[in-house]
C-alpha cells in the first residue's frame, strides 16, 4: 500500500484542488482529508457518509467537591491558573493532569473531552474519510493520525492508493499527516510567500526523510519568480513535477462543487499526477 501527501507549507496555494484532480484519473484511490480544522475536500467530492466516529483527544480534570478539602494543593500545583481551590478554568485547562496526580485526598479525576468527530464515506471516486475538530478543541496531530489509520485500513484491505489532501503549515497537524508516506507532493506558488513556505516544507520533508516532488500552482501570475523556484528545485536537487497555469475554469469548477476536469489547468494537474505516481 503506497501513500502520497499534499502539502504546501501555507494555505491557498491548491492543495484541495489538486488533490480532487487525483480523484479523476481512475486509479483506484482512497482519499482522505487531514486538514482537520478546516476539511475543503468534502466541499468538491460530495461524499455519501457512511460511518460516524467520535474523538476524544484530550481530558480535563472534574473534582469531587465532597472529597475536596479545599487545601490548595491544587492550585499550588498548577503552571496555567486553571484550577484554584477545586475549581476548574476550563479556558485555561491544558489537561495535563498534574492536579490529579497530586491531589491528596484523590478528589479529581480525569475525564476524556469529545474534541471533534471522524467521519467514512464514499464518493464517485472511491472511499473518503475526514474529520472535524471541535471549536476550539486541541489534539488535531491525534485526530490527523487517526483519520490515516483509518484511510490505511481500507487502502490495505481494498488494494488502493491512499491519498491525502494535507493541512497548511509545518505544524503538529502537517507532522502528523507526513508520517509515513512515500511521498510528499508539495504545491506552491509564484510569491515571496509561496517560496519562503516551500523551503520550510522541504526542510520538514527532509527531516523526516521523506521524498518530495513539487509542482507550481498558478504559475502564469509571476512568471519570474515562478522561474525562480523552479530554479531553487533544481539546484536542490527536488523533483519539479510541472507548472499548472491560473485559469477561470478551476473557479468555476470550484463553484459548482466538482472537481476540475477540463482546460489547461485540469491537463496540466493531471500531468503533475502522472509525473507524481512514477516517482512511487
Amino acid at each position: 500500500m503506497k501513500e502520497i501527501v499534499v502539502l504546501s507549507g501555507k494555505g491557498g496555494t491548491g492543495k484541495t484542488t489538486l488533490t480532487g484532480v487525483s480523484a479523476t484519473l481512475g486509479e483506484r484511490l482512497v482519499l482522505a482529508d487531514a486538514d482537520v480544522d478546516a476539511s475543503n475536500l468534502p466541499i468538491i467530492l460530495n461524499p455519501v457518509k457512511e460511518y460516524e466516529e467520535p474523538f476524544y483527544g484530550t481530558q480535563q480534570p472534574v473534582v469531587d467537591q465532597e472529597k475536596c478539602t479545599r487545601c490548595g494543593t491544587c492550585t499550588a500545583l498548577c503552571r496555567f491558573d486553571a484550577i484554584d481551590y477545586g475549581v476548574v478554568d476550563e479556558l485555561n485547562c491544558e489537561g495535563c493532569g498534574v492536579c490529579y496526580h497530586g491531589c491528596p485526598e484523590k478528589a479529581i479525576v480525569m475525564e476524556p473531552i469529545l474534541s471533534g468527530h471522524l467521519y467514512r464515506g464514499r464518493t464517485p471516486y472511491g472511499p473518503f474519510v475526514w474529520a472535524e475538530l471541535g471549536i476550539a478543541q486541541e489534539a488535531s496531530g491525534k485526530l490527523v493520525a487517526r483519520v490515516k489509520e483509518v484511510a490505511r485500513e481500507i487502502a490495505a484491505q481494498e488494494d488502493r492508493l491512499l491519498v491525502v489532501d494535507g493541512p497548511p503549515g509545518i505544524g503538529c497537524p502537517a507532522i502528523a499527516s507526513i508520517s509515513g508516506v512515500n511521498l510528499v507532493l508539495a504545491v506552491t506558488e509564484p510569491t515571496i510567500a509561496g517560496k519562503h513556505d516551500l523551503e520550510r516544507l522541504v526542510a520538514l520533508s527532509n527531516h523526516f526523510r521523506v521524498p518530495i516532488g513539487v509542482c507550481l500552482n498558478k504559475a502564469t501570475l509571476d512568471e519570474e519568480t515562478a522561474d525562480g523556484i523552479e530554479r531553487f528545485c533544481h539546484e536542490r536537487g527536488i523533483e519539479f513535477l510541472g507548472r499548472i497555469p491560473f485559469a477561470r475554469e478551476v473557479v468555476r469548477a470550484l463553484t459548482q462543487r466538482q472537481p476540475i476536469t477540463e482546460g489547461e489547468a485540469a491537463a496540466a494537474m493531471r500531468k503533475v499526477w502522472e509525473r507524481a505516481l512514477n516517482l512511487l
